[in-house]
């Protein structure tokens, strides 16, 4: 089965919990208009314990990129591991970068929703393959918020995507992050 890049769910019946596009509304400057896109879709007032559809989810995103950039994407991104359902026994950074994996499974349900697979490649670098249908600058955000919030020193944490891979953007299956801190 081939996948389609940025905004368009694996499965139909993906949902995503309230929680998480919680955390997405109080990432952004302009909750109305947000709210506005949201309820475009569907999703009106989401509350935390509900779940809702990932596709209605998406079509926002893309709605909100294109009014607003990759910006505020990230800024949605870094919002996402203070706010959205988080694994509680994690200690280190590369503890941190697997633990998105299961963060992202956490919320969200139903049918292939894709994955996060980091690997270790040096004392302080390693790599972050996003297989799943969010815009790159949500997932830059999402891995770079990660990084800082176990490192002692944020100062030196670097995320960039690997340029001699193809990207979502371009129309692949997933992006591959170059992290190091």
């Amino acid at each position: 089965m081939i996948f389609m890049a940025e905004y368009e769910a694996y499965d139909e019946d993906v949902e995503v919990n309230g929680q998480t596009i919680n955390s997405f509304l109080d990432a952004v400057m302009i909750k109305s208009k947000v709210k506005d896109i949201l309820e475009e879709e569907g999703i009106v007032d989401p509350a935390p314990d509900k779940w809702y559809s990932q596709q209605a989810w998406l079509n926002a995103f893309k709605k909100i990129h294109e009014k607003t950039g990759d910006l505020t994407l990230k800024k949605i991104g870094r919002s996402i591991p203070e706010n959205a359902d988080w694994p509680s026994d994690i200690e280190t950074i590369p503890e941190g970068l697997k633990s998105i994996d299961k963060a992202y499974h956490m919320n969200h349900r139903y049918g292939k929703i894709g994955n996060y697979k980091f690997e270790k490649t040096d004392e302080r670098e390693g790599k972050i393959i996003c297989d799943n249908p969010y815009p790159d600058p949500f997932d830059e955000g999402i891995i770079k918020a990660t990084v800082e919030k176990f490192s002692d020193d944020s100062s030196n944490v670097k995320v960039e995507i690997d340029d001699s891979k193809p990207t979502r953007s371009e129309g692949a299956n997933s992006t591959v992050f170059l992290i190091y801190w």
